[in-house]
């Protein structure tokens, strides 16, 4: 079984997992090791499932604005616990080529294979939403041939990404491309960084 083959099917049962339920405040139960690569994957795909829906009720026109404006401060926590995930799988691999020599011309990618693997767990989630509403059956008929379409596309960007992970992955096993990560560095949550609550202090 390739990288993303893995990927998809941990992805695929935790978005079903979070459904059964469909609720924001569940615990998570993650069937995979503790300390296991499916048990990191299981664990980003539900907070990534869990941001997916508080990004929908957060859109709400008749939300209360306090209840807004804390579900908006929860949604950045939940982006610096997704990159945090993000680094965490990336270690998995700078772990796991460790030992690799690289030729001399080995290139850069323009991203890490975890934030390929991000991507891809965002991909299954919108494969599987938009699933959910070609179907739906208070939907108009041309709503769901819209997203049917749409729906098509999608299938086609997780075959089109899921091979060029295996191919990135297998080009630095190979050597022919630098395991290299950038962390993020995000500034807005860190209060040593973000001027609007460092300057917090002098008031």
């Amino acid at each position: 079984m390739t990288i993303s083959s893995t990927c998809i099917e941990v992805f695929k049962q935790a978005v079903a997992a979070y459904h059964l339920h469909n609720n924001v405040d569940q615990a998570v139960n993650n069937p995979f090791a503790e300390g296991s690569f499916e048990h990191l994957l299981y664990a980003k795909n539900h907070v990534d499932t869990v941001q997916w829906h508080l990004e929908d009720i957060v859109r709400d026109p008749h939300i209360d604005p306090v209840a807004g404006i804390e579900l908006k401060r929860r949604i950045d926590r939940s982006n610096q616990v997704r990159t945090d995930m993000v680094e965490q799988i990336d270690d998995y691999f700078l772990d796991l080529y460790s030992g690799v020599d690289t030729v001399a011309n080995a290139k850069l990618n323009t991203e890490s294979p975890a934030w390929a693997i991000d991507r891809l767990s965002i991909l299954i989630l919108k494969i599987y939403h938009m699933q959910e509403e070609a179907v739906r059956v208070e939907a108009t008929e041309e709503h769901r041939a819209k997203c049917s379409a749409k729906l098509h596309v999608l299938l086609e960007q997780q075959t089109d990404l899921s091979g060029s992970i295996d191919e990135l992955l297998a080009e630095i096993s190979e050597g022919k491309k630098q395991m290299k990560v950038y962390r993020q560095m995000k500034m807005y949550n860190d209060p040593s960084l973000n001027p609007v609550l460092y300057n917090l202090e002098k008031k």
